[in-house]
């Protein structure tokens, strides 16, 4: 392979690169660009990938940079290596001496060169969300607060986004207490910082934002790095947060010759901390930016690109650009309509058996993508009894998640008590106070007096356990006790229901209130949805009978990796990756766009993005689905169809009788959810930034206006003297027996008669 170096200015400078032949005119633009600031805005399947490594061969090639002047960031270290590799390829060994890597990556080897102007030594140590927790934990013991009621996971979250949008300790206790949890993170921050510092330890927020404060204390050593990396590429730039923003504007600010690449339209981690507006307002951070958008699709047929083009069109925040492809125009979109999640399990299994076989295809090339994980256990479960084998891409199996097999493990507990295995998985799950010692000790006790753990257990004051431990252990016995007699009193949902709320089991996700543990909180609903539905549907349900089913399932789980498979995973995880042919499921309100079941805020234009990322993955054939009902709760409740159906081209997308969709307009119909503009958000208060914040615009709630028969509806606000303000979920009955399900801020969900619950309407 050829190398290249850098010759002085009388040497004749090289033409353009041989490989730059291989890229459009769009792409050859990018690519021979060079100095100063440049936006590319790289639409879904334009060839992104093949835009940064050939800009970065290119700037060698010309000979303008030594590899290691060359600074490019990117998200993940496998897209990293891919570059990497790509760019050996095209111009030898030397691009193995680039500075390339993730921001952590990147952050942390420049720290450890710089660490004794941080007060720390080269050889400080990383600390994991583990690491962090145990450290938060024994500081919640230190101020006196029980760690069972607050969590630390929970206190990390709080000082973790307060760390990525630069908020000190004090400025945070000064000004963004909003919650007594903020209160206890605040007193937390403080010593948590300290006792980073005094263990020589960096977290993984602290990779981020340390950098900024030794170049913004020591300009010398900004200046060094600014001189040092003469140009800078960011990868999936929509990503990219306050603090990795402020750190790179730092590092570009001398040379500018920083080149972003990024689609705004594929910007949905917000819940990480992504910030939109870093792509959105590049040019005003750069007003000399030159902005060349990639818009020839590579990768699906015009009527793919024709639908996602129609629903990303509705997002107001957004850079203008629309994909076109020189592909065939290709098959209309069909839509699945099915009476529930079951129903369009079965359907969309039965429909790639067809496709399969009618076509001669490989299962390779199709994939099923969802909005949350816990939509994947239907799936999972038609493509087995169809013995159609799949892989479950960006998490485990359904009945693998740890969550899961805690629930499971209580459950075999009540139906055999000498399952010691199942016994020691959930006796301090959630955490009660039994610690490791103790169950050592009821371990080693059952081994010498050959005894189950259970039934040590039931006389454990004889056993010489420390005392607190005791207290501990009895209130779990009378638990599973309870629950046991309540198999006889309860039907098994109920009884499941029952088992929860003793536990503590699901509170403590709602209390740890975090993306993941919302998630997790969601799986183990759906869980109790499977329970539900076999008891409805077996003529002697029992839940020895359900947990064989369920042992069957999870046995006939494994399969051959190098075998073909359909994929199946969230819409998050399928970022970056394409199939022939898209099923996404679940298309219905207060799933896809998700909100309103927990009462939280969702931002409308984010879930569009989502959406328009899963249409994008597509690149022959894409069938959208839904269900008209759906299990929640362990009850069957009737679903509506996602707004962003009626936002489709109706000439691209048809039902499977071939007739166009309906198009009803979705603010006459959609009233779950509180959903929130880029502009709304933008407005509240935010620690101050480079740029000007947009004027909050007036607020605009889509809700049902209240009836002057005071009929309640799910979205409307309330406030209950006891349990605070909440916000109506679910409304049934009528009469003397209508109920609502409410979710409280204060006190979670509740589900209480209108008759006596004394509910208030709170306007707006």
């Amino acid at each position: 392979m050829p190398t290249f170096v850098l010759k002085n200015d009388q040497d004749e400078q090289p033409s353009h690169p041989p490989f730059i032949k291989d890229v459009n005119d769009r792409q050859k633009e990018a690519v021979l660009h060079t100095d100063g600031p440049l936006l590319i805005i790289a639409g879904a399947g334009s060839g992104k990938t093949r835009v940064l490594t050939y800009r970065i061969a290119n700037l060698l090639y010309q000979k303008k940079a030594w590899p290691n002047q060359i600074l490019a960031l990117t998200f993940t270290n496998k897209a990293a290596r891919e570059m990497k590799d790509r760019i050996v390829d095209l111009i030898g060994e030397q691009a193995n001496r680039l500075w390339m890597g993730t921001f952590h990556s990147i952050f942390s080897r420049i720290l450890r060169m710089e660490a004794e102007h941080m007060g720390y030594t080269r050889d400080f140590s990383i600390y994991d969300s583990v690491d962090s927790d145990r450290v938060i934990k024994s500081i919640l013991q230190e101020l006196g607060i029980n760690t069972r009621e607050v969590k630390p996971q929970s206190v990390r979250f709080v000082i973790s986004g307060a760390k990525n949008q630069l908020i000190s300790p004090d400025l945070f206790g000064d000004k963004f207490v909003q919650s007594s949890l903020d209160d206890i993170a605040a007193q937390v921050y403080h010593r948590y910082v300290e006792r980073c510092k005094k263990n020589n330890a960096m977290d993984f927020d602290d990779l981020l934002i340390k950098p900024i404060a030794l170049f913004e204390q020591h300009p010398d050593i900004l200046q060094k790095y600014q001189d040092h990396f003469r140009y800078i590429l960011i990868d999936e730039y929509q990503d990219t947060n306050h603090a990795q923003y402020r750190a790179t504007r730092l590092l570009a600010s001398a040379h500018e010759n920083i080149c972003v690449v990024g689609d705004d339209a594929q910007s949905i981690y917000s819940f990480r901390g992504a910030d939109i507006s870093n792509i959105l307002n590049f040019r005003e951070d750069y007003p000399e930016a030159v902005k060349i958008p990639l818009e020839q699709n590579y990768r699906s047929t015009k009527a793919i690109l024709q639908c996602a083009d129609s629903v990303i069109k509705n997002n107001k925040n957004r850079l203008e650009k629309t994909l076109w492809t020189k592909n065939d125009q290709g098959e209309v979109i069909t839509v699945l309509e099915n009476y529930d999640e079951r129903d369009e399990a079965n359907r969309i299994a039965r429909s790639v058996e067809e496709l399969k076989m009618r076509n001669n295809l490989s299962l390779n090339d199709f994939a099923v993508l969802y909005r949350t994980n816990y939509q994947s256990r239907v799936l999972e479960d038609a493509f087995r009894r169809r013995g159609i084998s799949y892989q479950l891409v960006g998490g485990i199996s359904f009945y693998q998640r740890k969550e899961i097999k805690d629930v499971i493990a209580y459950l075999r507990l009540l139906v055999n008590p000498n399952d010691d295995e199942s016994l020691l998985r959930i006796i301090n799950e959630p955490a009660r106070g039994v610690g490791e010692k103790t169950i050592s000790q009821l371990s080693s006790l059952a081994r010498n007096q050959e005894y189950s753990i259970w039934s040590i257990l039931q006389d454990v004051e004889s056993t010489g356990i420390y005392k607190p431990a005791i207290t501990r252990i009895r209130e779990f016995v009378d638990i599973i006790h309870r629950t046991t007699e309540k198999l006889n009193e309860l039907d098994l949902t109920d009884t499941v229901r029952f088992l929860l709320e003793e536990t503590g089991y699901v509170r403590q996700f709602v209390e740890e209130h975090s993306h993941d543990s919302l998630m997790r909180r969601q799986n183990v609903m759906e869980l109790l949805n499977a329970i539900s539905y076999f008891e409805k549907s077996s003529n002697t349900p029992s839940l020895s009978a359900f947990l064989q089913e369920i042992s069957l399932v999870t046995d006939l789980d494994a399969h051959d990796s190098n075998e073909p498979s359909v994929t199946l995973m969230t819409v998050h995880g399928s970022k970056g990756l394409e199939f022939p042919i898209v099923y996404i499921a679940g298309l219905e309100e207060d799933l896809f766009p998700i909100g309103g079941r927990v009462g939280e805020e969702v931002d409308i234009e984010e879930e569009r993005r989502l959406f328009y990322v899963a249409i994008t993955r597509a690149e022959k054939h894409l069938y959208f689905s839904y269900a008209k009902n759906r299990f929640r709760f362990g009850e069957q409740i009737e679903m509506r169809c996602s707004r962003f159906l009626d936002e489709v081209d109706p000439s691209v997308v048809r039902t499977e009788t071939g007739a166009t969709i309906r198009q009803t307009g979705s603010t006459s119909r959609h009233n779950r959810a509180t959903y929130i503009s880029y502009e709304q958000k933008q407005s509240r208060p935010a620690p101050a930034t480079d740029r000007k914040q947009p004027s909050p615009p007036e607020t605009t709630i889509e809700y049902d206006q209240v009836p002057d028969d005071g009929i309640w509806r799910p979205g409307m606000k309330v406030v209950h003297p006891k349990f605070g303000p909440g916000q109506i979920l679910q409304c049934e009955g009528s009469g003397d027996q209508a109920k609502l399900t409410v979710f409280f801020k204060q006190a979670g969900r509740k589900k209480l008669m209108i008759k006596y619950a004394k509910l208030s309407l709170i306007d707006g």
